[in-house]
């Protein structure tokens, strides 16, 4: 008879001046329901209900620094104080609730000025009201109009303009700040040979390849307050042969936790449209437990943990440090509240009667 899971979902986990309640934290997923990038009535709805529902950490979905950056027209953004005022109420409602309210700060590159799902998919044209993404070589994704390659000039601006998101972060009050270097986005697209084929010192070998992301980094890590975590997502291979792999990976991590950052959030894929990836309950979990064992940093594990217990699992294994769950929490607001080990007094009192 196989032992019980030894109740580890809801134990407290710390980094820098940040308290996580538990182990379970809700994933950056688009709504794709913004305006203009700022947040609206759903938004207000959605991420307070996920801390109610028990989540230790509530990440924001990605949420461009630049109008340019935006996966489509009706995705989040951080590049006013405007749209950092929006935030604002949202955040205290997170943490009122609980939960660490975080922010994954993006750029879609050579994937941006898409349609919402539910639309169509496909790119939205100029006349549209879409925009020529741009990526770091002028080379398209699925049929994608063929992006425009930065310049020198375009990656430092770029630089400044995360700065500045990190910055409007404070100011909206997010505790917790990722970067989001993963699914062939642009940080991702600068890793991954499949899209960079640049032939000055921001191409060619790894150094060159990862020189824009650890760029990006270590300005937004002087422009983060100190106690507040700094958080990176990675694909941590294209599952395509000649694309980014997951030794790559293994010394960007190392580079990462150098520079301060403090947790790797483990995903994959996305660079190539074609890719086999092997989908399956946990699949992306010896990705995160490889880097945890390889690089010496903290992980956290995403994809396909469906149950409370089969989360649990990858903690007890050592697989990662934490979990983000993705659709299982939209399906259930209150899914890290079905955890064995989830306390009474987690749940809202309003609720007590109820349980």
């Amino acid at each position: 008879m196989a032992e019980p899971v030894k109740p580890v979902l809801w134990r407290q986990y710390q980094l820098r001046g940040s308290t996580f309640r538990n182990r379970a934290w809700l994933s950056p997923m688009c709504q794709y329901s913004s305006r203009d990038g700022f947040p609206t009535e759903w938004h207000r709805t959605h991420y307070p209900s996920r801390a109610i529902g028990g989540a230790g950490l509530v990440m924001f979905e990605a949420t461009a620094i630049t109008p340019a950056g935006r996966i489509s027209p009706v995705d989040a953004g951080l590049w006013s104080p405007e749209h950092a005022e929006a935030y604002r109420p949202i955040t205290a409602a997170v943490a009122a609730a609980g939960a660490v309210p975080g922010v994954q700060l993006a750029h879609a590159g050579r994937k941006a000025s898409t349609r919402a799902p539910w639309h169509g998919r496909g790119w939205v044209p100029v006349q549209e009201g879409g925009w020529r993404p741009v990526g770091p070589s002028s080379i398209p994704f699925d049929g994608s109009p063929a992006p425009l390659a930065l310049s020198t000039l375009d990656i430092e601006h770029l630089v400044a303009e995360f700065v500045r998101g990190a910055q409007l972060a404070v100011r909206a009050g997010f505790g917790v700040l990722e970067l989001h270097a993963a699914h062939g986005y642009l940080l991702h697209e600068f890793l991954s040979p499949l899209s960079n084929r640049r032939t000055d010192h921001f191409g060619g070998d790894l150094a060159g390849r990862m020189r824009f992301p650890l760029t990006v980094v270590d300005a937004v890590r002087r422009a983060w307050p100190a106690d507040r975590p700094l958080l990176v997502r990675i694909s941590a291979t294209d599952w395509v042969e000649g694309g980014w792999t997951l030794a790559e990976s293994v010394v960007f991590a190392k580079e990462l936790a150098a520079r301060g950052v403090d947790l790797i959030d483990v995903s994959s894929g996305g660079t190539a449209a074609d890719a086999t990836v092997p989908v399956g309950p946990k699949y992306q979990v010896p990705l995160a437990a490889e880097i945890r064992r390889q690089a010496g940093v903290p992980v956290a594990a995403v994809g396909m943990l469906e149950t409370p217990e089969a989360a649990a699992e990858v903690l007890v294994a050592g697989d990662a440090d934490a979990v983000f769950v993705g659709r299982p929490m939209l399906r259930d607001p209150y899914w890290p509240l079905r955890a064995p080990d989830a306390p009474r007094a987690a749940w809202p009192v309003q609720y007590h009667r109820a349980i």
